[in-house]
């Protein structure tokens, strides 16, 4: 009954709209069918232009290869309001590699159609599954903990709602031991992209509020910086890294620039601002630093130079080496340069700046004849120092993420008169900012954990990595080992010096 007068209704109504009139005067106005036959013309004229167009566009992709044909006088872009033939060929190009990515369309596929986790989850199967954990007794949870670690334990007790409250919060008051610090520390590491105002301090094992976000600067040692207020300042140690002669890098800046780079601006810093360049206040050596991000470990690379005479003694090239305070070189090393040759390196190329040569008008007031020899070799001095089989080579220290590279350059003095410098280049991998403490290439650095680094580092150097991402060019000499020998002597041995 219902449907036949839902039936009629609709018959009504279509009559009303002329669908089912028959006579000439229940049909539509013929101004409305003069409008519909205009807009068919059109229509038709639309499809003939377009089915040209396409035609045009067959005609110029090649059959076999399905790339556009390159022609100066048939290439139909040219025309006015005419589209652009499509190119297969860019077009899979195009959705292959896009912004200088190296990803490939299958891993952008995944990616793509990969949904986001909270709308895989099925409520009614989170229901009955929660359902299921609510019938075990808080007994049986509390048994069961017990074969999980401390931060397990708080990870499966911060689940969700019933297993807290099944679990209990005993998990993380045992997080609080002395013994648990280590997996306290992962445990609230994986909060810290929830976290951008505060920072995670590895002395205290907690976060603390970031004093300036967002505005934090490197400075030199001796000028009061601090990041966060730590109650811990005064009776411990914060850790850092030694740049050079007067320079430490903070731990807390390497994550800084770790959160700047993956969680973004709010988290951390730019890794740009981190660079910076000096001069030695306590000598004549000038440095500059720059650090670069490269698969979410932080490398940096430090270049150390000063004006050197020829010919120097051995007194007068440890004053221009080391400090007199610590006796450790002025230049950027790491904790393992006493055992290897990196100093008798050193030395060995400041041997290498040529003397200048002695003028005809100084060869006569000494008493010598001027030769032939003495002539030309006034005439045509030679400036250049290339450096030995010993110097020359990059070295790779076998403990720890660094490599370094010494030469001699003809630089510009302050009197704009040219004069050879001694250049120590160090490129270092500073690790990921997980911890300073089991992070395996910080700890290494400074001398607290065993490194391989030619098993860890691999066929491609640190240096041919950042200078290929900065510079575009990699550095052009072989890489030798640091300590050849590996001897293990430190302060013991006295080549260094």
């Amino acid at each position: 009954m219902w449907e036949f007068k839902r039936l009629e209704e609709q018959k009504i109504q279509g009559t009303k709209m002329g669908i089912f009139s028959k006579t000439k005067s229940e049909k539509l106005p013929k101004t409305r069918t003069k409008l519909t036959k205009k807009a068919l013309v059109e229509a038709s004229e639309r499809y003939k232009v377009g089915k040209k167009i396409e035609d045009a566009n067959q005609a110029s992709i090649d059959k076999d290869t399905g790339e556009r044909k390159q022609s100066a006088y048939s290439d139909a872009s040219t025309l006015v309001n005419t589209a652009r033939p499509v190119d297969q060929t860019d077009m899979l190009h195009s959705l292959g590699y896009k912004n200088d990515s190296a990803e490939s369309l299958p891993d952008r596929s995944r990616v793509r159609f990969i949904l986001p986790e909270e709308e895989r989850l099925d409520p009614r199967l989170v229901a009955a599954h929660e359902r299921m954990l609510a019938k075990l007794s808080p007994d049986l949870w509390a048994y069961i903990t017990t074969f999980l670690d401390a931060g397990d334990a708080a990870n499966l007790a911060i689940s969700s709602k019933n297993l807290l409250r099944l679990v209990g919060s005993e998990p993380w008051r045992n997080l609080n031991n002395l013994e648990n610090v280590d997996q306290k520390i992962d445990f609230l590491l994986q909060f810290d992209h929830k976290l951008p105002n505060h920072l995670f301090c590895f002395q205290c094992a907690q976060y603390h509020h970031r004093l300036q976000p967002g505005m934090e600067r490197l400075k030199i040692n001796h000028v009061a910086n601090p990041l966060f207020v730590c109650p811990n300042v005064h009776n411990s140690v914060l850790p850092r890294t030694r740049l050079v002669h007067g320079r430490t890098l903070p731990y807390a800046f390497v994550q800084l620039a770790l959160r700047g780079k993956s969680h973004g601006s709010t988290h951390g810093i730019d890794v740009d601002s981190l660079s910076r360049r000096w001069n030695c206040k306590d000598s004549d050596w000038t440095h500059r630093t720059r650090y670069h991000i490269h698969q979410g470990h932080l490398l940096m690379r430090c270049v150390s130079q000063v004006i050197s005479a020829p010919g120097l003694t051995p007194t007068a090239e440890r004053m221009l080496l080391y400090s007199r305070e610590e006796f450790e070189p002025y230049f950027s090393v790491c904790a393992h340069w006493r055992d290897g040759v990196l100093t008798e390196t050193c030395k060995c190329a400041l041997s290498h700046i040529p003397r200048p040569k002695e003028s005809i008008t100084s060869q006569i007031g000494q008493g010598k004849g001027p030769t032939a020899l003495s002539w030309s070799a006034a005439r045509k001095p030679n400036y250049l120092s290339g450096g030995c089989d010993e110097c020359r080579p990059m070295r790779r220290c076998p403990e720890c993420p660094t490599e370094y590279q010494i030469e001699t350059k003809m630089v510009e003095d302050k009197d704009r008169s040219f004069k050879h410098a001694l250049v120590v280049t160090r490129w270092s991998d500073l690790g990921d900012g997980s911890s300073p403490y089991r992070s395996a290439e910080w700890a290494s650095c400074n001398g607290k954990a065993e490194f391989d680094s030619y098993n860890a580092t691999g066929r491609r150097a640190i240096s041919g990595v950042f200078e290929s991402a900065v510079n575009n060019v990699t550095p052009g000499q072989r890489m030798l080992s640091l300590n050849p020998k590996r001897t293990k002597l430190g302060e013991a041995g006295n080549n260094w010096y």
